[in-house]
């Protein structure tokens, strides 16, 4: 064997036992989930005249076209109306600031202690924007909402109280539900993947006494936690998991709250889904490097939850194991070394996620069996999105300036004509590539590895499905344009 083949070799099996540690992981959340499963916190009881003041904080970049369901919801939250001061953090560069400024207005006429909130500059995004509210009010919680979600009106009434009996609780985080699930075959693969997250991950770790990140939106901070932990920064651009993670290692408690379903609108655009996705990816990443020495320094979490902390915070990584896998696998097969290695027994390890999946939806959903109709796209998208998140991990590791690309939100389901709908960018070519590669590795693989067409056919399905949407999608948004300019009526001045 030459050194150059042994070197591939060597970062295979490196590869392949990387990603067999990270589905471990998995296995010992699903272990949690069934032992504690039973173990919901009871609410507590808090008298009317006890419930605190809470800053309910919306920010928001170019919302218009739902900023207007979002204040709705929030003005119908069952909560005692003087002690609800709500700040609409709004740094858009469009309508969408004109819009609010009228719903702001009639809000405040009928009685809403409602602010909307304009910065000089959008610096620091979405961090900057929560920190710039926190500096103008002194209420002791603050919840937090994106644009796209949509809070019940018990969601206060149903976190609050934990607060009032645990003055170690920081942090409090409901479940992401979906308005817009059934919309195509991506927003039901997405929400079968945030259904596994919130049903078993989250609340494994939870309920096992592991660390877990805050998800952005549709929680409850104590502002004592916030300030303590040192506020929101854009440092990375997973602000909520870098807070949250500072925050238990200051020794604040975390709920998670599985009952307690915030649903919110997924992007329907596989553009704007690859564009989140790596933005995910690249901010998780920063905050490995960020937050590792302080978890293994730290003496408020045991050896267990360092462990499991780091793993959490390499989530993405196993996105670059996968990467290198398939480029290699076909390497490797036509010299003849991947059939000397003894690789099957790990490969028990990739059912995790399958059965983390099915139990979140059989948990969720009395018609289960007939929502995994949509996981053969759930393994496509996986397969398909791995170098757009290498991507992004890349751009952690060389430090490339935050640029954060908004996840676009449509409301009505009609994204081709939105003006906010993404475009296919560079990473379609490499997508293209990718399933090309595969795909002639599937056909090498009945004379040289039988047993791997399959795993050379799901690959190529993937990436191959990622490019098909694109292109199809790419065409819808190109007939939209045409539509408007061949409906755009000359006036004056034109």
């Amino acid at each position: 064997m030459t050194p150059l083949l042994s070197l591939l070799t060597l970062i295979y099996l490196i590869s392949a036992i990387g990603l067999a540690i990270f589905s471990g992981a998995i296995f010992i959340l699903l272990t949690l989930w069934v032992i504690h499963r039973k173990n919901a916190p009871i609410l507590p009881f808090v008298a009317e005249a006890d419930l605190p003041p809470v800053l309910i904080q919306l920010p928001i970049y170019n919302e218009q076209f739902v900023i207007g369901r979002l204040l709705e919801a929030i003005i119908h939250l069952d909560y005692p109306k003087d002690r609800l001061h709500v700040q609409v953090l709004d740094d858009s560069t469009d309508e969408t600031a004109y819009l609010v400024g009228e719903l702001v207005g009639e809000y405040r006429q009928n009685g809403w202690q409602m602010e909307h909130i304009r910065r000089p500059q959008r610096t620091e995004y979405k961090a900057g924007a929560m920190q710039y509210g926190l500096g103008m009010h002194d209420a002791p919680f603050v919840a937090i909402f994106d644009a796209d979600f949509v809070p019940p009106p018990d969601f206060l009434r149903q976190t609050i109280p934990y607060f009032i009996h645990n003055p170690h609780l920081g942090i409090v985080q409901g479940r992401w539900a979906h308005l817009n699930a059934e919309q195509n075959l991506i927003t039901r693969s997405q929400a079968m993947s945030i259904d596994g997250h919130f049903v078993i991950e989250q609340t494994g770790r939870n309920r096992g006494g592991l660390m877990l990140s805050f998800n952005g939106t549709a929680g409850i901070w104590r502002r004592a936690c916030i300030d303590d932990a040192g506020g929101w920064t854009a440092i990375t651009t997973a602000e909520d998991l870098d807070l949250s993670f500072r925050a238990q290692l200051r020794g604040w408690k975390y709920l998670y709250l599985p009952d307690v379903a915030v649903p919110a609108e997924l992007p329907p655009q596989i553009a704007a889904y690859k564009a989140q996705q790596s933005r995910w990816a690249k901010g998780v990443t920063q905050n490995l490097f960020r937050l590792i020495k302080d978890v293994w320094r730290s003496e408020h979490i045991t050896l267990v939850q360092k462990i499991m902390g780091t793993i959490h915070l390499c989530q993405y990584v196993p996105q670059v194991l996968l990467l290198m896998l398939t480029i290699l696998n076909p390497i490797l097969m036509l010299t003849g070394v991947l059939q000397t290695l003894p690789l099957a027994p790990l490969g028990l390890a990739g059912l995790a996620a399958p059965i983390m999946y099915i139990i979140s939806q059989k948990q969720l959903y009395p018609d289960w069996h007939k929502r995994l109709i949509a996981f053969p796209v759930l393994l496509a998208i996986g397969s398909g999105v791995m170098f757009t998140n290498t991507m992004g991990v890349f751009e952690a590791i060389v430090r490339r300036p935050n640029h954060i690309k908004r996840t676009p939100k449509f409301s009505d389901g009609a994204w081709a004509s939105n003006q906010y709908a993404l475009r296919t960018d560079w990473t379609i070519f490499c997508e293209l590539i990718l399933a090309i590669y595969t795909g002639i590795a599937m056909i090498l693989a009945i004379s040289y590895m039988p047993s791997l067409i399959p795993l050379f056919a799901m690959q190529t399905y993937g990436f191959g499905t990622i490019v098909f949407w694109g292109l199809i999608q790419e065409r819808q948004l190109g007939r939209a344009d045409a539509m408007r300019e061949h409906t755009h009526v000359p006036v004056i001045g034109d």
